[in-house]
């Protein structure tokens, strides 16, 4: 008696061997799996260790008691930050930051953008006046401010001599000696320590303009003064742009031209925000931290805002 195949029940149906079994899989290594993290990872510990670790640490100190010594008493909440904006030299410290910042920016971008349109054209001795702006920017900006203040001072001051001589003033001033003379060489020395970062880059922005473009539009019947304005600017938005903020950073939190030239004197009276807070530190340390915090909330908001008005990624909101 005969049975039928289990392989098939079907009439007609042939017997069919089964597939092979394929290879397994290839398990990813786990470097492959973890994609750009491994890339990545340096970068976010250093943003972690140098930004993230002291911003923690300095809004931590700005709520506890500590002296000058370093000793902690305990949380204090907000008591420091009242302090703060109870004090009366703070009003005229933020007023002065402002202006230092909008004049010192505005002078730079200007300047930088005239250098940077005669070091893109030919001429001769082009290399080596290049290569004579860079010097503001390889020497140390202290060592600059320092410069600057011995050259101003009343007794041993060179331009005090030279005025002398040339019969321009009568007697030594003491150029540093009071906010109304010292604010405008600071906002010189300013300047002229950030005219090579932002002329370069403004450089390095019209170098990458097409000469095409240019012949277009002298074909189209445009002036010079149209052409800059209608062609050059446009395309050099994208690098006036990033000269633009990291003067704006920089500048607002910059500390070696006061420090070096007048250390904020006399009374505060030339002391920016960063340079207050320095002031701060050494009778409370807390309410230097508050400062600190005040001072970095205000540069995310001023850099924000500026980003949102200029439209930085060039898309309508």
């Amino acid at each position: 008696m005969s049975f039928p195949s289990t392989t098939d029940a079907r009439p007609g149906a042939s017997a069919r061997p089964a597939p092979p079994a394929g290879p397994k899989p290839r398990r990813r290594p786990l470097f492959e799996r973890l994609g750009p993290l491994p890339w990545l990872a340096p970068a976010v510990l250093l943003i972690l260790g140098v930004v993230v670790w002291p911003v923690i640490e300095m809004v931590t100190t700005s709520l506890r008691r500590i002296d000058t010594t370093g000793t902690d008493h305990g949380p204090a909440g907000l008591v420091k930050y009242h302090k703060l904006f109870s004090d009366p030299r703070l009003p005229a410290v933020l007023t002065w930051t402002a202006v230092w910042t909008v004049a010192v920016v505005g002078l730079t971008m200007l300047i930088s953008l005239a250098l940077a349109q005669l070091f893109n054209q030919n001429f001769p001795g082009r290399r080596v006046t290049r290569w004579a702006l860079i010097a503001p920017w390889a020497a140390s900006v202290l060592m600059t401010a320092i410069g600057f203040r011995w050259m101003l001072d009343q007794v041993a001051g060179v331009f005090n001599r030279l005025l002398l001589d040339l019969g321009l003033i009568d007697h030594p001033q003491a150029w540093l000696g009071d906010a109304a003379h010292a604010k405008p060489w600071l906002v010189l020395v300013a300047v002229f320590v950030s005219l090579p970062f932002t002329t370069y880059t403004l450089l390095a922005g019209l170098q990458t303009i097409p000469a095409e473009v240019y012949e277009a539009a002298r074909v189209d019947g445009a002036t010079p003064w149209q052409t800059y304005r209608k062609v050059t600017l446009p395309l050099l938005r994208p690098a006036f742009l990033v000269g633009l903020v990291i003067n704006l950073i920089n500048v607002f939190n910059s500390f070696p031209v006061i420090w070096g030239m007048t250390q904020g004197g006399p009374n505060a009276d030339t002391a920016t925000t960063t340079v207050f807070m320095y002031m701060l530190r050494g009778y409370d340390v807390a309410e230097s931290a508050a400062m600190s915090v005040v001072n970095f909330v205000v540069v995310i908001l001023m850099v924000i805002v500026f980003l949102k008005v200029s439209r930085w990624n060039g898309e309508e909101s």
